[in-house]
């Protein structure tokens, strides 16, 4: 979908890999010996990628028994190296244990020196949206060991409590849940965030507040988009076959394949999302799908309709659609260039093999010598698969609501992730500017302007981050997803005999 770049930008696009995972070192040193197994796991996962599209930029392409082999042994050493990190990890529980019991020790020392009133609490005012009573018995989910209460600020139907942390945050946001649950039950919910000025606070916010259902409205936009979707993946399936099906719609079974094809890795994408929202207990709308006459579909929009408790979880949820997804369209492609021989369905330009290093690379590591020649004669799966990963790839962009921008806030933070929100849109811009005879890149950029430039509602406990081995994983997807979008260089695929 980009206009094709030079060389040194895949160069480029490997050295930013690196000062990733040289800041991911630098960040891992600081947890000692569990950080620095938890990052060797994030380099051993990364590697067999990074040393494929290095050689590849250099003009050697590995085939499909040396790719097995790398992930084989990949998979090897990161099963060898979580044994590492578990054995590791008990080793550290035991000292954290003895190190816990010793701080509570000091902590009650402490306790008796510490003023229990810093007198900054602001004064209620009789509109007070949580009653006095109430504020009064908040302040007693707070306590030496969880959260120093220091400033009561009433906003809104809420209230930010400042302070001073006085444990690690996710022992101290469920130390404090608890206490609020036993006061109030379901009647509020707590939240441990970082203000602007990146300190741990303590929002207290109404119940009500939770996120709502989908109504019934709400339901029939999502039948509607459902049923145009299935219009524009038969119609973008008939374009490809050479046809135009509202011209000629007694045509209609021969799109039908294709668009089965599209729609199985549609349904794996919001499979692999419900699977591991059930798996934590949240709840997902009904998912909107995003119609489009070019691809058939941007994918869809899904809402959550329950508080995730961490980062962790939003992460998980975040990555499992475009995972499965991804992992279906790979198979797909995958079996298409292995069933492709001379008389296939499709003919198509070696070129298009150009748009895309992922798929170039692929294509020529299965189909060699024969993407030399000017056409060459594919399978239909091999259309469908790339499709598949043009979709998951759209959707692993890093801006607000699409997955790439859950995972980026996961791993990163809210800071980050309105930055890289920011900067998407701009690269999307650019490309629409230089490259306006590919409307998609404009299409997903107004979509995301208008519809998912917000980021997710924070969760309730903000400033626990997810571990390394998720780190990696998400570092893994953002790079497949650069490899899905941005063509090969003329010079690259030339070298390499890819489009005569």
């Amino acid at each position: 979908m980009f206009n094709e770049s030079q060389s040194p930008l895949v160069f480029f696009l490997i050295a930013v890999v690196f000062v990733i995972l040289l800041w991911g070192y630098n960040r891992a040193k600081e947890y000692g010996r569990l950080g620095i197994l938890g990052w060797l796991q994030s380099v051993v996962l990364t590697a067999p990628w990074l040393l494929f599209f290095s050689l590849f930029a250099l003009g050697i392409y590995i085939n499909i028994v040396g790719i097995l082999f790398l992930f084989i042994a990949s998979v090897a050493v990161y099963i060898w190296l979580g044994r590492k990190l578990r054995a590791a990890g008990q080793e550290e529980f035991l000292k954290e244990k003895a190190a816990a019991r010793i701080k509570a020790e000091a902590i009650k020392e402490a306790e008796s020196s510490e003023s229990t009133d810093s007198g900054t609490d602001l004064m209620l005012s009789a509109l007070t949206p949580i009653p006095e009573d109430d504020i009064a018995k908040l302040k007693e989910i707070f306590s030496i060991d969880t959260f120093f209460a220091t400033e009561t600020i009433l906003e809104g139907n809420g209230a930010i409590f400042r302070g001073n942390l006085r444990n690690d945050p996710e022992t101290a946001h469920s130390m404090m849940s608890e206490k609020l649950e036993k006061l109030f039950g379901e009647k509020y919910r707590l939240f441990l965030v970082n203000n602007p000025n990146q300190k741990p606070v303590v929002v207290i916010l109404p119940s009500s507040n939770d996120p709502q259902p989908t109504t019934l409205a709400q339901k029939n936009l999502a039948l509607v988009l459902f049923i145009a979707t299935v219009v524009t993946s038969l119609e973008a399936a008939s374009l490809l076959l050479g046809f135009d099906l509202f011209s000629d719609f007694s045509r209609y079974g021969e799109t039908i394949p294709l668009g089965i094809g599209l729609w199985s890795v549609l349904i794996a994408h919001e499979i692999g999302h419900r699977v591991l929202a059930k798996r934590n207990n949240i709840r997902l709308s009904i998912p909107f799908f995003i119609p489009t006459w070019q691809i058939g579909s941007f994918g869809a929009i899904t809402r959550f309709e329950s508080l995730l408790p961490n980062r962790s979880t939003l992460f998980d949820i975040a990555l499992a659609g475009p995972a499965v997804g991804g992992i279906v369209s790979l198979i797909l492609l995958m079996l298409g260039l292995v069933l492709s021989h001379s008389g296939s369905l499709f003919q198509l330009p070696t070129e298009f093999f150009r748009s895309s290093i992922l798929v170039g690379a692929l294509a020529k590591t299965v189909l060699g010598s024969s993407l030399e020649a000017a056409i060459v004669d594919i399978h239909p799966l091999v259309i469908v698969g790339w499709l598949g990963l043009v979709i998951t790839a759209l959707n692993l962009l890093p801006a607000g609501k699409l997955d790439g921008g859950r995972i980026v806030h996961a791993i990163y933070g809210r800071k980050i992730a309105r930055r890289t929100t920011v900067a998407t849109l701009i690269v999307l811009g650019i490309v629409s500017l230089f490259n306006p005879t590919n409307p998609i890149p404009l299409y997903w950029a107004i979509l995301i302007l208008f519809l998912q430039r917000d980021l997710e509602r924070p969760v309730m406990n903000e400033l626990t981050e997810p571990n390394d081995t998720r780190a990696a994983w998400g570092l893994l997807a953002l790079f497949l997803m650069l490899a899905t979008l941005i063509p090969l260089s003329s010079t690259l695929a030339l070298r390499l005999g890819i489009g005569g």
